[in-house]
């Protein structure tokens, strides 16, 4: 692959609670590994996301903890960029959509696809809550699907049969909020005019199909989408959100959350070159080398319930701006902006085979987990056995077993057996002496592993990926047992056992190389282990920043990843110091597995 401009759009968290590891798992760690490796294949990252802070879900959150909609969102956008930075992700920014730079780009977003014919005025009904006399939004809203009888179906969605729907069109719809029937009324309401861009839209979708690149089930469901195109509603009645272009005058219509969310991606690179320029570094302009420029590469990382969004709405959204629809026009201020090159959308993770939910303690918060065990098991196990293409379901048994008999005794056996041989024997790493054929198998094997592991993390194959690395360290495993060289007592052995050591620190070195997208803290600390500085992967930070626009101040994530180790074999040292290690991972005793579910309520 040629060295490219590479944006990940990282879906952003919704504020209104802490998120859990079904969310983490769908959007968090598979962007971190895609964009941690594509930092060390050479390409310009830019990676970026927020907290989504607008519509009724943080009304309601607000009114039950009995503060302003604002303070709500501060609270949990607080909660939530603390639990990402301990995760390790590595976002450049992570912002969120209460700034006024946001509203700016939102709203200039907006008037571009109106001006350009793509914003219709519409009456259509709106879902009334008889209880609290607040709008529902779509997802607030469920029934029985009127296309194919499938019982739970979304105002906006029926995840059984996928197709788009409108709350009114719901049988025996309910209030999620009061279990009551909502009640609908008239009014007007702005509408993104699908039909008039939907012919360029199947275009868009026909050319990324034939790229074969996309996973089968993204396109397969993008492509069913634009069997029912019809006008979307993009603005709400509602109190909390950014303001309408032109209806000022009406502060209870507000741009529809999903409208502003994704263009938060543009807005957040934006963000991220004021901030760079701000400092004396670059320019203001230099978002546009990730939205301008053709040759750019776009990932968009969620779960696959934020598929419509990024493989409709938002394609839909960037092609009115360019002016590229039925009806012409021409872009705004920000330029023609590319469409997304890949739409990486992961399935659904569920816990112990219930899928999560909040409101009924089926939950693992992000939080929770990073408070007692290591950030680097999590990761591990959403990589080696995540949704990925299926639906997975988490378990603390399969959680328990993976992080003991194949962190601990696979990847942390031979990391400790190799340094405290090198530190027991040689105190440094020894000069490598005549390879035999077994030396040169293995380092062959793992030199070969650095083109196998990154084509798969390039398609989106962690999974895969991860598991090749894990085959490779089996063969360092059984490389030690083959070599013996723990019986290498006699003198006369000594320059064959240096050989040998050096051969299995180079294997540990270059396996960490590959380990250190999946694993950052642990790599780190291997990698000090063998003498390094421990710096490998560079990790995020959390800065309180001022806003930019003279808005108050709030928490965000980035940081300085231009010094990455290159993805590449790298010759270990002969003579750097070795120590006598102490474990990297940590062994979890199996009464683990019934407290957690204890605090779950699953016990027996």
């Amino acid at each position: 692959m040629r060295m490219a401009k590479v944006l990940s759009a990282v879906a952003w968290p919704y504020a209104n609670g802490p998120r859990h590891i079904g969310h983490v798992a769908g959007f968090g760690v598979p962007s971190d590994v895609f964009s941690r490796y594509m930092r060390m294949a050479g390409h310009d990252v830019l990676m970026v996301s927020g907290t989504d802070e607008h519509g009724t879900p943080i009304m309601v959150a607000a009114d039950t903890d009995g503060i302003s909609p604002q303070e709500e969102a501060d609270k949990n956008n607080r909660i939530i960029v603390e639990d990402l930075v301990k995760l390790g992700l590595s976002y450049d920014l992570f912002t969120r959509t209460t700034t006024a730079n946001h509203e700016h780009v939102v709203q200039q977003l907006f008037v571009g696809c109106r001006d350009n014919g793509y914003m219709v005025v519409q009456e259509t009904p709106v879902a009334i809550d008889p209880k609290t006399g607040n709008t529902l939004p779509d997802r607030y809203i469920e029934g029985t699907c009127p296309i194919c009888g499938a019982a739970g179906a979304r105002g906006d969605q029926c995840d059984t049969c996928g197709n788009q729907l409108d709350p009114q069109d719901l049988i025996d719809p309910i209030s999620k909020i009061s279990g009551q029937t909502p009640e609908f009324k008239t009014t007007e309401h702005y509408f993104l005019d699908l039909p008039a861009l939907a012919e360029r839209l199947g275009e868009w979708l026909e050319e990324v199909d034939e790229s074969g690149k996309w996973r089968p089930n993204v396109i397969a469901f993008s492509k069913h989408l634009l069997e029912d195109v019809r006008p979307r509603a993009m603005s709400r009645d509602i109190s909390w959100g950014i303001p309408v272009p032109g209806w000022e005058d009406q502060p209870n219509k507000r741009l529809y959350v999903w409208f502003d969310a994704v263009i938060g991606y543009l807005s957040a690179s934006i963000e991220w070159a004021r901030r760079r320029a701000k400092a004396g570094v670059g320019s203001v302009d230099d978002w546009r080398d990730w939205w301008n420029d053709p040759e750019a590469l776009t990932y968009y990382f969620m779960g696959k319930d934020n598929i419509v969004f990024h493989s409709q709405i938002w394609p839909a959204e960037l092609l009115a701006y360019n002016g590229e629809g039925a009806r012409g026009g021409e872009p705004g201020e920000f330029g023609k902006l590319n469409l997304p090159t890949q739409v990486v959308a992961s399935e659904f993770l569920t816990m112990e085979g219930k899928k999560f939910s909040s409101s009924k303690n089926v939950v693992i918060y992000v939080r929770d987990v990073l408070s007692r065990y290591q950030p680097d098991a999590l990761r591990y196990f959403i990589s080696i056995a995540g949704p990925e293409t299926s639906d997975s379901d988490f378990t603390w048994e399969e959680f328990v077993r993976r992080n003991n008999s194949e962190l601990v005794a696979g990847w942390g056996n031979l990391v400790n057996r190799t340094a405290a041989m090198i530190a027991k024997n040689f105190g440094e790493i020894p000069p490598r002496g005549e390879l035999e054929e077994i030396d040169r198998e293995l380092l062959g094997a793992v030199t070969a592993g650095f083109e196998k592991v990154g084509g798969l993390i390039g398609a989106h194959q962690q999974r895969a990926a991860l598991t090749e690395i894990m085959r490779l360290v089996g063969e360092a495993n059984t490389y030690v047992s083959r070599t013996e060289p723990f019986k290498m007592k006699d003198p006369a052995l000594r320059e064959r056992l240096g050989t040998v050591l050096n051969v299995l620190a180079q294997a540990v070195s270059d396996l960490n190389t590959m380990m250190s997208v999946f694993l950052p803290h642990s790599s780190n600390a291997i990698d000090a282990v063998l003498g390094g500085a421990g710096d490998i992967a560079p990790m995020p930070q959390l800065v309180e920043a001022e806003d930019l626009d003279n808005g108050h101040p709030y928490p965000i994530i980035t940081g300085d990843y231009s010094h990455v180790r290159a993805w590449e074999s790298r010759d270990v040292i002969a003579g750097t110091p070795i120590a006598k290690p102490q474990p990297v991972f940590a062994k979890l005793d199996d009464s683990v597995v019934t407290e957690e579910l204890e605090r779950l309520g699953l016990g027996e």
